[in-house]
């Protein structure tokens, strides 16, 4: 089943001039999914390690520049964004769920690894203001990533607590780490989130309660711990 698709216009190798531009995108945020986003990431955590790394800083400052909506100075990465598509190679990447598992198809034929990364970027102008932060929370975890896109990297990115990607109030892991712990201040010290930490762990009883109850607890328990290991790292 398809869940989510970005359709990628872009110069060819032999190409005179460096051209990328964006075609059809699937990229659904809505109703609890954040597949839109993971598919974005995925992109990026598979080429990037393929380009320079005298352009990872700029690629950084160009997520930045697009969640705030800030005219974007071309070109970048040595390629130029544009609306025209006449002329262009065509590339096409999606999330798809097979036997209940993420599965990211991407095509790999002429399009550069600059091509890709940018077009993932270029394509945070889709989603509203409000959506971006979370949206680009994750592209940088992806920037970070080394190895294979698959399993593992899904369960980095989302970091056992993926209602994150979904929940699109929180501008970032931090502040949904906040609300967890029920923290109100924005840089807690270590020793106050130890505190509270062992608070609500201690009102949590997996060893009560029905097979449902216990369920929630344990999810629960889990949320707790994440979000004390994001606080503290």
């Amino acid at each position: 089943m398809l869940l989510a698709e970005l359709e990628i216009f872009h110069s060819r190798t032999n190409a005179p001039t460096r051209r990328v531009a964006l075609g059809y995108t699937y990229l659904p945020l809505q109703n609890g999914s954040g597949n839109g986003a993971v598919l974005l990431a995925g992109i990026i955590a598979r080429f990037i390690p393929d380009i320079d790394e005298d352009f990872y800083d700029d690629y950084k400052k160009l997520l930045y520049q697009l969640q705030r909506g800030e005219r974007i100075s071309q070109p970048r990465l040595r390629h130029r964004f544009q609306e025209d598509k006449i002329g262009l190679a065509r590339t096409v990447h999606q999330l798809q769920e097979f036997e209940g598992k993420y599965r990211f198809i991407f095509e790999l034929n002429e399009a550069a690894a600059e091509q890709n990364i940018l077009a993932a970027a270029y394509s945070i102008s889709q989603f509203a203001y409000r959506e971006r932060p979370a949206v680009v929370n994750l592209m940088h975890k992806a920037v970070k990533w080394r190895g294979e896109v698959g399993t593992d990297f899904i369960s980095y990115l989302l970091s056992r607590h993926d209602k994150f990607v979904a929940d699109l109030g929180h501008e970032s892991s931090e502040s949904w780490a906040l609300k967890v712990l029920g923290i109100s201040i924005t840089n807690p010290d270590d020793d106050e989130v130890k505190k509270q930490f062992r608070k609500l762990l201690r009102s949590t009883h997996p060893d009560t309660g029905s097979d449902d109850v216990k369920v929630d607890v344990a999810r629960r328990i889990q949320d707790l711990t994440e979000a004390r290991r994001i606080l503290l790292r």
